[in-house]
């Protein structure tokens, strides 16, 4: 199972060609590919015609679709944010720190073209799916 971020969703649906949108294309229909809740609202409100929304969609709601809070991963998020802030590392978006907390817990890569994700691979675990990240 690989978890994929909004960064290589929204790279992929605009098709533009990367290293993270070819993993993707490979990773479809031949591995077990997941989103959480919050990437899957992400990527979605950003499509303006309809037609393109309900095809994201459709694809999209197929994978597994992870819930990616709930209070104890809220506390450990919490506590991620502050061992990386203690580092001299700000990130940027809370849901950055949330989906990469959840993928550190449950042990599954995160395949991401965002480099708010690098640090979380740098100091707290993180598993890349692509190898051309991390530390």
């Amino acid at each position: 199972m690989i978890l994929v971020d909004s960064s290589v969703w929204v790279d992929y649906f605009n098709g533009r060609i990367t290293d993270e949108t070819d993993c993707l294309d490979t990773l479809l229909g031949t591995e077990p590919v997941a989103i959480g809740d919050l990437i899957l609202a992400e990527v979605l409100q950003g499509f303006r015609s309809d037609a393109d929304y309900a095809a994201a969609k459709e694809l999209m709601t197929s994978l597994t679709v992870y819930d990616l809070l709930g209070a104890p991963l809220a506390l450990k998020t919490a506590d991620n944010y502050r061992a990386l802030r203690k580092r001299g590392v700000t990130v940027r978006k809370t849901a950055d720190t949330i989906i990469a907390t959840f993928c550190i817990e449950r042990g599954i890569p995160l395949l991401y073209s965002d480099r708010d994700f690098d640090p979380f691979v740098k100091y707290l675990g993180l598993k890349p799916a692509f190898h051309g990240h991390g530390a």
